[in-house]
């Protein structure tokens, strides 16, 4: 299986950037992997919209997939408390 081209939204590293470091390095590794895996285990659909979410620890990723041309765009990156407002 081909693996998925990874685009993060300028406003979403701005967001990682916000994160501390030990929590940032995670994230990263969490995000470059949704390039293998754009559904990995434990991920959410969101409804309204073709949109999912996976946890890394108490951090949250929210990112949609286009399996036509094979690219996970990450939109949104943020503590869980502050995701759903």
């Amino acid at each position: 299986m081909a693996s998925y081209r990874v685009l993060v939204k300028p406003s979403a590293v701005r967001e990682l950037e916000a994160v501390p470091r030990k929590g940032r390095k995670l994230l990263a590794e969490r995000i470059q992997g949704l390039g293998a895996t754009p559904r990995p285990p434990g991920c959410e659909k969101l409804s309204g919209g073709d949109r999912y979410r996976v946890r890394q620890g108490d951090y949250r990723i929210i990112y949609s997939v286009d399996d036509d041309q094979q690219v996970v765009r990450v939109i949104k990156v943020g503590h869980r408390r502050e995701m759903y407002r």
